[in-house]
């Protein structure tokens, strides 16, 4: 503009009040901005710059769509003013070559067979000269391949989106002929903003389209892998409780077994007395069988856990899982009051963000605490791993952080990931408070009556968690 506008003012006299309202107009559109990709917007202006690209020489095109791509994020002072010239000159360069490949190929007062294709190169030309200079600002501030942010600055399929890009270029030099005919009325510019509108919300559905297209595909995806995980925690339950059997129980009734045999000898040979101190025995061997069944019931019917809790039950899957490695795990905490499916759920949670970390992080720590805050039951998991970017989409076959999102959310509760390339990552798991407090009442007496009385355990009592 520097060098331009000193060299050609000529086409600039007399159109001042023109040209403000074109500045006007296309901020008031640009005040109605379409969210891309993180803080890239596309704004409906385009086809108003394609009217002044048609209608005026392209050194004033080159000062309207400099002047007048407004941002409001300028306003919330949400970007510096460097970025905020950056945009406003992509734009402005665009539009000025756009202008250039316009007026060599005709005017606003063409032939309509010569005045749409002309308009489609300069929609062309526009769009190529944009998407690149963006893409390689984007590239350049994120620090990301340029084709990663290209793939991001489009919205639905490649083909539709260039075709309704083109469309609204066409657009732009209806509005610019229609303009002409009428002597250059304003009202041609106001009337026009309704389809303008319109197209505005057929930007948004086709993305919101998209979006719960993705996100449809995601939770199928973790659904899948949910189901698969609870496929192998119920074997690994099954062969716990195998191995609970045979360990234990099936050894103290092999036991009893024995004493039985014993007493029925010593009983056949008249040995009175020690038939009775066999058959203390055999009522001891047979409570103990009776604290192991119990024992066992209560396992199944209050906790996925086991009977060490969530915490001891975190330090011993960590401890395994940093067996054979440098990484060191610390885990700290209290064992909370809290039903059994929400502490395995935090038991999931953490293992899978100690398992990503070790897989991925390559750490020298981790840090697991369970604990509980003014309003929330809260998990942390840390390490000082190789840290990632949070808001970059996770490879192709990488679940990790949707299930661990998908498993908080059943219980209503949130996932916040805090992390940085070469900072570490911290993970942290809030649920509703509401879920910690306990009730108590009495377990029903499973001993038959014919026990006697200095043989029958004290009853158990058993938490049930608040609703």
């Amino acid at each position: 503009m520097a060098y331009l506008i000193p060299r050609h003012i000529e086409p600039l006299r007399g159109q001042g009040r023109e040209l403000v309202f074109w500045v006007l107009i296309v901020a008031l559109v640009d005040m109605l901005p379409i969210p891309a990709w993180r803080d890239l917007q596309m704004d409906m202006s385009f086809p108003l710059l394609m009217a002044v690209a048609i209608l005026y020489d392209p050194t004033i095109a080159l000062l309207v769509a400099f002047v007048g791509s407004f941002d409001p994020r300028e306003i919330r002072r949400e970007i510096d003013i460097w970025r905020a010239l950056f945009n406003r000159s992509q734009i402005a360069l665009a539009v000025f070559l756009a202008s250039l490949v316009f007026h060599a190929l005709g005017t606003a007062h063409s032939s309509w067979p010569l005045l749409i294709p002309a308009a489609v190169l300069a929609a062309i030309t526009d769009y190529a000269i944009n998407s690149t200079t963006v893409t390689l600002g984007g590239s350049l501030l994120y620090e990301l391949p340029f084709m990663a942010v290209a793939r991001r600055l489009r919205i639905g399929n490649p083909a539709e989106f260039l075709l309704s890009y083109v469309g609204l270029g066409v657009l732009g030099a209806l509005l610019a002929r229609l303009y002409v005919e009428v002597n250059r009325n304003e009202w041609v510019i106001a009337l026009f903003l309704m389809p303008a509108l319109l197209a505005r919300q057929m930007f948004f559905r086709s993305r919101a389209l998209e979006e719960a297209t993705i996100e449809l595909k995601e939770r199928e995806k973790v659904l899948q892998r949910l189901s698969n995980l609870m496929a192998e925690e119920r074997h690994d339950e099954r062969q716990q409780v195998a191995n609970y059997l045979h360990d234990d129980l099936a050894q103290v009734l092999f036991q009893a077994g024995l004493q039985i045999d014993l007493a029925r000898k010593q009983l056949s040979q008249g040995s009175t007395k020690d038939t009775e101190q066999q058959l203390a025995e055999i009522r001891r061997v047979n409570n103990r069988a009776y604290d192991l069944v119990r024992a066992l019931v209560r396992d199944l019917h209050t906790s996925s856990l086991g009977r060490q809790g969530l915490t001891e039950a975190l330090s011993a899957f960590t401890s395994d899982m940093s067996m054979g490695t440098d990484i060191h795990v610390a885990v700290e905490g209290t064992d909370l009051e809290m039903p059994p499916p929400i502490q395995l759920l935090l038991y999931q949670i953490a293992r899978e963000a100690v398992t990503n970390a070790v897989k991925h992080a390559h750490p020298e720590n981790i840090w697991v605490r369970v604990g509980a805050t003014e309003d929330h039951v809260e998990l942390t998991v840390r390490d000082d791993g190789e840290g990632f970017d949070p808001e970059t989409p996770q490879p192709e076959g990488h679940y990790g952080l949707a299930i661990m999102r998908e498993r908080a959310q059943v219980a209503g509760g949130s996932i916040q990931i805090e992390s940085a390339p070469g900072s570490g990552t911290v993970a942290t798991v809030r649920f509703p408070k509401a879920w910690l407090g306990s009730g108590e009442e009495p377990a029903p007496e499973e001993q038959s009556d014919d026990s006697p009385d200095d043989a029958r355990p004290e009853p158990e009592r058993r938490a049930t968690p608040s609703a």
